[in-house]
């Protein structure tokens, strides 16, 4: 029976989780990142210590390996590597894995999963990743050429070949911007994140606004519709919903692929896939909670195990 923990570190929060023969059987959230290591490092180590004690002793479990990814590979997370340059798959992920015991936290030794770099000089072809890699070999499915789009904070479009590879890949600031704008713009009295249900007519009305006169100039209407027109809270949520997603939207149709995959968030994703169905005959298909959610934990497991 194999057990590991995995651990996806991010700029301000950390997912631990216990996996036992492919399963996940246990997780903890701390709200403490690698960006902690800046100026607590101290605090960042004893939150992991404590964090990683704690698992194993509530599931009464002995652990192989802590396998992580994310940040903490960054130049001031918990172990500065390299990325390895596309395209790669979990062949390379698994032969550029490094292992090391970092004694401050567990005498259990960590493999650290290197972040993914597109190979070009030209800022505007260039991109990296750290942590989505191990999140997409979680949730890669048997649908050859394929488009996977990883709505967050930093939303990732990742293409893959047939043999599952990471061919090319960019990265947008989805998330950061629906919360910036919605927070510290004056949209913040029209915008309601908390918003559960999404009017499709306004969706699109949002996204084709957004295509005719620019993301920039109809933010600005999400304001009319609710002061000047009166629309529903539905309606203002959606109708921004479709503005800030149109340039994702539109190099997802751009893209000459024929299946999309959808993982990610589920406020992002539900509008991103009524939206593309709407736009275009490509095949759409969004992934479960359960298997968006465990993701990076079997993606970990996954690239570590490959023979």
């Amino acid at each position: 029976m194999s057990t590991y923990i995995t651990l996806d570190g991010g700029t301000t929060s950390t997912r631990l989780s216990l996996v036992r023969d492919g399963n996940v059987c246990d997780r903890i959230k701390l709200d403490i990142g690698v960006r902690s290591c800046i100026d607590r490092r101290e605090d960042y180590l004893a939150a992991l210590k404590n964090a990683i004690n704690e698992i194993l002793l509530r599931n009464n479990a002995t652990a192989e390996r802590i396998l992580a990814s994310g940040m903490v590979t960054c130049e001031f997370g918990l172990c500065n590597l390299t990325h390895i340059g596309a395209p790669a798959g979990i062949d390379e992920l698994h032969g550029t894995m490094y292992e090391t015991v970092i004694s401050e936290i567990s005498e259990i030794p960590f493999v650290f999963i290197r972040g993914v770099k597109t190979d070009s000089e030209d800022v505007a072809d260039f991109d990296m990743m750290r942590g989505e890699e191990t999140e997409l070999m979680g949730i890669l499915g048997d649908y050859g050429d394929c488009l996977y789009i990883l709505p967050g904070s930093h939303s990732k479009h990742i293409q893959t070949d047939k043999k599952g590879r990471i061919v090319t890949f960019s990265t947008m600031l989805t998330g950061e911007m629906i919360f910036a704008l919605s927070q510290d713009t004056i949209l913040k009295d029209a915008v309601d994140l908390k918003t559960e249900k999404v009017d499709e007519e306004y969706l699109l009305k949002g996204y084709e606004t957004a295509l005719r006169c620019g993301v920039n100039k109809t933010l600005f209407k999400v304001r009319v519709l609710k002061n000047i027109f009166g629309c529903s809270k539905e309606q203002v949520y959606s109708f921004f919903m479709g503005a800030v997603l149109c340039d994702e939207i539109s190099a997802i149709t751009e893209n000459e692929v024929s299946t999309v995959v959808l993982g990610g968030r589920v406020q992002i994703k539900r509008a991103m896939a009524l939206i593309l169905r709407s736009v275009t005959a490509k095949t759409v298909i969004e992934l479960d909670e359960k298997r968006v959610d465990e993701s990076t934990a079997i993606g970990a497991v996954r690239i570590y195990e490959h023979r």
